[in-house]
């Protein structure tokens, strides 16, 4: 199992679920209502549990792709009942693309990753913006982010754009790397150890199943030509999948994101934006706003040229919009608690009622 990323903090976990003699496999895909399992059998197919299904309270509590999960195989059929999920080390999430703001669903990407590859092409439509905003989220997932540059080839002076994002992404390695030249493969190869998941995340056509394929030395991934007129590549990526490399070690290749939504971010924002907080620290006032205070140290930093004003201007943007996202998701959550307490008082009137009739 440790070939498929199994450690002593799962172990733990399945420790009660062991004892009953169930197994344990990990999520490789995410069908509509199945989902494909690397168990200690092989390859398996797998469903949830009624009672599973009957307990889940959000999309949340359902497996997803790298989730451990608890089963009850079947010899000789190929397939399992899963029962149980095991608790998550690490889980990238985002709000659900185009939802209503009412619903404020969460849309689990991956879990249980050691390494989040942050992916972008290094041509017109890189944007510093875009990685911060997916910085926070990985920063907020748990696990490690490296920012993996594409498409090198594309490029007039990817060394430049690299010494920029490394100003916006304090102690984050960056990497530049090219699928046609094999420029900086070798250089991703000492994170792809036996056991290590990494998920490969960013927009669409940046080059992530061109790498997972080199680093597979074959061609596992489905890869697109690049348009000659714009240099982008065509998404190809439909699902989120969990591979097994020939060094053991796993990867998920995720569908392009077009849109990013701030799903939570406490720790994630802070320290992607280390450089601005650790500034207000400096601020006159505690409470400064880093608009036209005196004595703001932040705006100080913007004057003398330290402080990037992009930089600043989507820490103000990100800041705004998961207050935006915290607001909402306390009245969601204040009126679903007068909503169940209305409908125990109705029950309640009625059962009332029922007495006085019988």
């Amino acid at each position: 199992m440790n070939s498929i990323g199994w450690n002593a903090f799962f172990e733990a976990h399945f420790a009660p679920y062991k004892e009953k003699g169930y197994e344990v496999a990990r999520v490789a895909v995410e069908h509509k209502h199945k989902y494909t399992l690397y168990a200690a059998c092989g390859e398996i197919t797998s469903e949830v549990s009624g009672k599973l299904r009957f307990e889940a309270k959000s999309r949340e509590d359902f497996p997803a792709t790298g989730d451990f999960v608890v089963i009850d195989p079947r010899p000789g059929e190929e397939r399992a009942i899963i029962h149980a999920v095991l608790p998550r080390k690490t889980k990238f999430s985002r709000k659900s693309p185009g939802e209503l703001e009412k619903s404020m669903e969460e849309k689990i990407v991956a879990t249980n990753m050691d390494f989040i590859f942050i992916m972008s092409s290094l041509n017109n439509e890189l944007s510093l913006r875009r990685i911060e905003r997916y910085l926070v989220l990985a920063y907020e997932s748990g696990a490690k982010p490296v920012i993996v540059l594409t498409k090198s080839d594309l490029a007039e002076n990817p060394a430049a754009t690299k010494e920029d994002i490394e100003r916006i992404a304090l102690g984050v390695d960056v990497c530049v790397t090219s699928a046609v030249t094999g420029e900086g493969v070798e250089d991703l190869k000492k994170y792809f150890a036996e056991g290590v998941t990494i998920a490969f995340l960013g927009s669409s056509g940046v080059g992530k199943s061109s790498i997972i394929n080199i680093l597979a030395g074959c061609d596992l991934q489905k890869v697109s030509e690049i348009s000659e007129y714009d240099d982008r590549g065509k998404h190809t990526t439909t699902r989120r999948e969990l591979i097994i490399l020939p060094s053991r070690a796993l990867v998920m290749d995720t569908p392009g994101m077009r849109e990013l939504q701030m799903w939570e971010a406490g720790s994630g924002f802070s320290e992607t934006f280390a450089d601005i907080e650790e500034l207000a620290k400096k601020c006159k006032f505690g409470d400064c706003a880093h608009n036209e205070e005196p004595g703001c140290a932040v705006l100080k930093a913007l004057d003398e040229g330290t402080l990037d004003a992009g930089h600043l201007k989507n820490y103000r943007k990100l800041n705004r919009e998961i207050a935006h996202f915290n607001s909402r998701n306390d009245a969601l959550a204040r009126s679903a608690e007068q909503k169940k307490w209305k409908q125990i008082a109705k029950l309640g009137r009625e059962i009332s009622k029922n007495k006085l009739r019988g």
